[in-house]
């Protein structure tokens, strides 16, 4: 029986408690007073820090040349209709995170128990981080409004608050939204990055039986707006994997009153930060158009999302090293075309070296109604114990000369200047 073996009965009532009980960024509150005393439980003497409310890093060495960070998200997702939202607040655990939090608590238990990381070469830290997915954005405007945090995204926040600059490499789990025959792993997925925009049409109520020919129609540009939207994306390129994906947000309409204001945000997904404001630009467009067409305005907001994530592929050959060893695990995915997904590691990874293992033992769709785990003893049990020996893997060779920094000003810098663009 490994440590792993032991601790999964245990582990997996802990996984299956989390996914009940989803908190959406910045809210996580009960997860992470769970995580604390669950980590005091496995190591009466660990100390640990908290920031941004709910995250929490701790240590179990500080004396190597270098040290790893294992980043586990703490967040869920909004997705109402999902069969274990919360009936509040409508979050959910259908990207399951969740289970990242038990796999890096598997990992902590094992290291504890063993006293293995003392064999490592390089220092181990965990990091659980609040808020990775970009949503519930009117309540964290709210908390950047009253100086509660800089960054709407939680490990920009943590980087923005210094929790990273002790770190040198970064690694990361995610589950993936497929049924495998056998047990599976991925590496090298690439992420795009993205931008967040907001366009407010306005236009001039009137009566809408009485005196429409009076009227300025809002509802009508942002219909023109999606159809503007939809003969655009010929001119998208294909190999930068655009997704524009526009919804009605903010408006107030009745069937009597021709409607004067309607807002649409979107999301825009590029896979490198060079044409990402161009089609920025075609989108803004598009909406002026729109607005001039029918004679009302639009004024557009835009907020910067995430940057891409390009997997560090020197990291991840370690990763690979450890796979051909460990007979546990029969199926690995090399996804180098990576994916229109967007996750905040590509801005940790823009000031350090990251990779994210993805792991299969879950059905349904991510961020679907249906998403659920269905392998546990692979996803809590299997999937930790190889990601041991991949970090056993790495110490004792890793090549430092690989291993880049960038500082937070310079991440800071790259931001404000991609806002600036657009």
């Amino acid at each position: 029986m490994t440590t792993f073996a032991d601790y999964y009965q245990e582990l997996k009532g802990f996984t299956d408690d989390l996914f009940l009980h989803p908190e959406l960024g910045y809210k996580e509150y009960r997860t992470s007073e769970k995580v604390i005393n669950e980590l005091k439980r496995i190591n009466p003497q660990i100390e640990f820090s908290k920031f941004s409310e709910t995250g929490i890093k701790t240590f179990l060495s500080t004396d190597k040349k270098k040290t790893m960070a294992f980043i586990a998200e703490l967040d869920a997702v909004y997705a109402p209709t999902h069969f274990q939202a919360d009936p509040e607040t409508g979050a959910a655990h259908n990207c399951g995170h969740f289970t990242q939090v038990a796999i890096a608590l598997s990992l902590y238990d094992h290291y504890v128990k063993t006293q293995n990381y003392k064999e490592l070469d390089f220092n181990l830290c965990f990091i659980f981080v609040p808020a990775e997915e970009y949503l519930d954005l009117d309540y964290r405007k709210e908390l950047r409004a009253a100086g509660k945090i800089q960054f709407l995204g939680g490990k920009p926040e943590a980087m923005s608050l210094g929790i990273f600059d002790d770190v040198d490499f970064g690694v990361c789990v995610h589950a993936i939204g497929e049924v495998f025959e056998r047990p599976t792993i991925e590496v090298n997925c690439d992420l795009a990055g993205f931008l967040y925009k907001r366009y407010h049409f306005s236009g001039k109520a009137v009566h809408a039986g009485f005196d429409p020919f009076s009227g300025i129609n809002a509802y009508s540009m942002s219909t023109l707006f999606n159809t503007a939207i939809g003969l655009s994306r010929q001119q998208f390129k294909d190999t930068e994997s655009i997704r524009v994906n526009p919804i009605v947000m903010g408006s107030d309409m009745s069937t009597n009153v021709i409607p004067n204001h309607i807002t649409v945000g979107t999301d825009l997904r590029c896979k490198t930060l060079e044409y990402l404001p161009e089609v920025a630009r075609k989108l803004d467009r598009a909406a002026q158009g729109s607005a001039y067409a029918l004679e009302g305005e639009v004024t557009i907001e835009t907020e910067m999302g995430y940057l891409p994530f390009v997997q560090d592929r020197y990291l991840n050959s370690f990763v690979e090293r450890a796979f051909a060893k460990f007979d546990k695990i029969p199926d690995i995915i090399d996804d180098r075309g990576g994916i229109a997904a967007a996750g905040d590691i590509g801005d940790l990874a823009f000031m350090m070296p990251c990779i994210q293992i993805s792991y299969g033992g879950f059905e349904g769709t991510i961020h679907g109604d249906d998403f659920k785990m269905i392998d546990p003893a692979f996803v809590l049990e299997t999937f930790p114990e190889f990601l041991a020996e991949v970090l056993s893997e790495m110490s004792g060779h890793l090549d430092e000369s690989k291993l880049y920094r960038r500082s937070f000003k310079e991440y800071k810098e790259l931001i404000d200047s991609i806002g600036g663009n657009v």
